[in-house]
């Protein structure tokens, strides 16, 4: 095992009775998925060696002795509750170097007044065997590295129920069997202001129930919420993570991220999409089994008479490029196996959204390709390198040798689902926009080299080309002009 004794969930069956991966062998994912929620392996009894013993019943302890000691100690923190002050900022400050072990249920909370329990910006902490709980960070905001400091190691720990989010990430940090489990936004917020987070690893922690909070409703396109936000992440290795039950996406990398591991995780029952890769580059999406996601969100897509093909992995305005270095030029999604989710993976690019577009979520923010957003204008966007490298392009993307299986009674659904995508919009906005038209749309179906190949399909798929009402049955998206999926097998049963 790779994080000590952490007990491990066999790929078998889903808690609703669903076939899970283990009932394919030959497509489940590469070893075994953590189960650490309530199986967190305990801390150490006694105080480690030179160890600073903090007092669960002397309020304010921990950071009153992380003040007084030196840079690189190790506290220990003893069995039983222990509490920070009573004003709202009331938080732990570590020294770069410091340890924070938690004994045998030993439990830091908030109580709903602290916002933070460990903040600013020293290097190299680390944060074991300790539950923290119960802490009211602002939206946007999180508990753990608040300030996105670099080189922190969070390992065997839970931290749940809170606001906000349960982590903030900075680079070089390590998040290694921990249960991130009902926080009001987010189990992870990997965002730091003005810098780009590097050498990020997420391994085999279980991820699951949050957003709480419910922000989506809250603030109507908001895209603030998911079991983990990455943003402008410049290489991440997100490996045998079990991320299940979340308000939202599962797993969601959003502006300018980079050379992206998704590798052996089960993602499953979450509201929305398993994984979402937008406008960002260059990832390798593999051996990772998704089922029973985007139930919720393909039903309210279907209620309010949408046809949009939401999907179990979305990937938006995102590509491989080969100028911006990665382990890959590619976005690859290989060997994964899909199971009952709504929809398949949808390839989209919105014409309208390119950098100093109004239409840019992403307000403020570039390409990796063109530095400043004012470059994006006319005259010199209408033509040369500027008219390519202000688009955030879906481009290069490879899907094969992955496995689809659809049943409608199982996923619950009649209409609008089973369906594979590659599509855009017709561009109509802004009025200066270049991309007007069926410029993208023509782009991504036939020019920007993304293609399916060698895939398995059983149950009753159909394939959404070009644009959202163009659907295809398999023959169709075989043969020309789209020819996809060269060397797939198709089975319109077995779905079940």
């Amino acid at each position: 095992m790779l994080f000590g004794p952490l007990l491990l969930l066999a790929c078998t069956a889903g808690p609703d009775g669903e076939a899970g991966p283990g009932s394919d062998p030959a497509q489940a994912p590469a070893g075994a998925v953590a189960q650490v929620c309530d199986k967190l392996p305990p801390g150490p009894a006694e105080a480690p060696a030179g160890a600073v013993k903090i007092d669960p019943a002397v309020t304010g302890d921990l950071a009153a002795k992380t003040r007084s000691s030196p840079a690189g100690t190790t506290f220990w923190l003893a069995p039983g509750t222990h509490r920070l002050g009573d004003d709202r900022y009331d938080q732990v400050n570590p020294k770069p170097g410091s340890t924070y072990i938690g004994g045998p249920d030993a439990v830091l909370d908030g109580r709903g007044i602290n916002q933070y329990a460990f903040s600013g910006d020293a290097a190299d902490v680390k944060l074991q065997h300790l539950v923290v709980q119960g802490f009211a960070a602002p939206h946007d905001e999180g508990v753990v590295n608040h300030d996105s400091a670099d080189g922190w190691v969070i390992e065997h720990s839970a931290v749940q129920d809170n606001d906000g989010a349960a982590l903030m990430a900075g680079t070089r940090q390590q998040v290694r069997g921990n249960c991130l489990r009902r926080n009001g936004q987010y189990g992870m917020n990997a965002y730091s202001s003005g810098n780009k987070i590097t050498g990020l690893v997420v391994e085999g922690n279980e991820i699951t129930g949050n957003n709480t909070g419910d922000w989506e409703a809250r603030i109507d396109g908001c895209g603030c919420t998911g079991g983990i936000k990455f943003w402008s992440v410049d290489g991440a290795d997100v490996r045998g993570n079990w991320v299940h039950g979340n308000r939202g996406t599962g797993l969601w990398a959003d502006t300018n991220n980079n050379d992206f591991l998704f590798e052996g995780n089960l993602i499953e029952g979450n509201d929305s999409a398993a994984l979402v890769y937008e406008t960002s580059y260059n990832a390798v999406i593999r051996t990772n089994t998704i089922r029973g996601n985007n139930r919720a969100d393909g039903r309210d897509y279907v209620d309010r008479g949408d046809s949009f093909p939401v999907a179990s992995v979305y990937i938006s305005e995102s590509g491989g490029e080969p100028r911006v270095p990665a382990r890959t030029d590619k976005v690859e999604i290989a060997g994964n196996s899909f199971e009952n989710n709504w929809n398949g993976i949808t390839l989209w690019e919105n014409s309208d959204r390119f950098c100093n577009s109004a239409a840019n979520t992403s307000s403020g923010s570039c390409t990796r390709l063109v530095p400043e957003p004012g470059q994006c204008a006319q005259p010199g966007i209408a033509a040369g390198p500027l008219h390519a490298d202000c688009r955030w392009k879906t481009q290069r993307v490879e899907v094969h040798h992955n496995r689809f299986v659809l049943d409608p009674a199982v996923a619950g659904c009649e209409e609008g689902c089973a369906r594979m995508a590659m599509l855009a919009n017709f561009g109509t906005f802004p009025a200066w926009s270049p991309y007007q038209g069926e410029v993208v749309q023509d782009a991504i179906t036939f020019e920007q080299h993304n293609r399916f190949h060698h895939n398995t399909y059983a149950g009753p798929w159909t394939f959404v080309a070009f644009e959202p009402s163009r659907v295809l049955g398999f023959g169709e998206w075989q043969g020309a002009p789209y020819k996809q999926d060269e060397g797939s097998q198709f089975s319109r049963t077995g779905g079940g």
